[in-house]
């Protein structure tokens, strides 16, 4: 149709994903996402939503993504568990490295601002970490974990990946995180063989 633009919607939300991502909801203004997708706040509004709707599209953009690389990560589980945490934690320290993509993790960044996001929100960000320690809940069990065994050690590693995520943004170095893996590779290990 003569004189309407046309954009693409996958490149849009990605656009609008990376500056959540690299401001936080709080701090990115339409006026941010705009310039980001290259959109004007009509289309915006028209095509992805207000900046809530936005915000909860781009979150869940983000959690498939890194979650269908998690739960390649953890597919072998059952027979390497420790094998399979360690490429979990892989997942993390190869988005982290990305020079693509901010620092950090766009889950993290909002769980940490939930006392001030809206409860819808806040709710999706809760709701989303509540993914991946249900993802390292049922690999841990399916690698021999005791319930009990499997519940505390998905709950650490849950916090040591977003741990990771907010060190890589405070500017760790690589070697640092590397180290903070280990150390939680390491205790699984003694934890599997007990």
């Amino acid at each position: 149709m003569a004189g309407k633009k046309q954009f693409d919607m996958e490149t849009a939300l990605d656009a609008a994903m990376i500056q959540f991502w690299r401001d936080g909801y709080a701090d990115t203004s339409l006026d941010d996402l705009s310039r980001a997708t290259g959109l004007n706040r009509s289309s915006i509004y028209s095509s992805l939503g207000d900046k809530e709707t936005l915000f909860l599209r781009c979150l869940d953009l983000y959690a498939a993504r890194y979650g269908e690389k998690y739960d390649d990560a953890l597919s072998g589980a059952a027979s390497e568990p420790v094998a399979a945490v360690r490429a979990f934690f892989d997942v993390t320290l190869e988005r982290i490295a990305d020079p693509g993509v901010p620092d950090g993790c766009l889950i993290a960044q909002s769980a940490m601002a939930v006392p001030v996001l809206s409860p819808s929100v806040a709710a999706h960000a809760k709701q989303a970490l509540g993914r991946q320690l249900q993802r390292l809940r049922a690999a841990l069990k399916a690698g021999g974990l005791t319930d009990q065994g499997a519940e505390a050690f998905a709950v650490h590693a849950a916090a040591v990946n977003q741990s990771l995520a907010v060190m890589s943004r405070a500017g760790a170095s690589p070697a640092q995180l590397l180290a903070i893996v280990g150390v939680t590779v390491d205790a699984l290990s003694r934890t599997s063989r007990a």
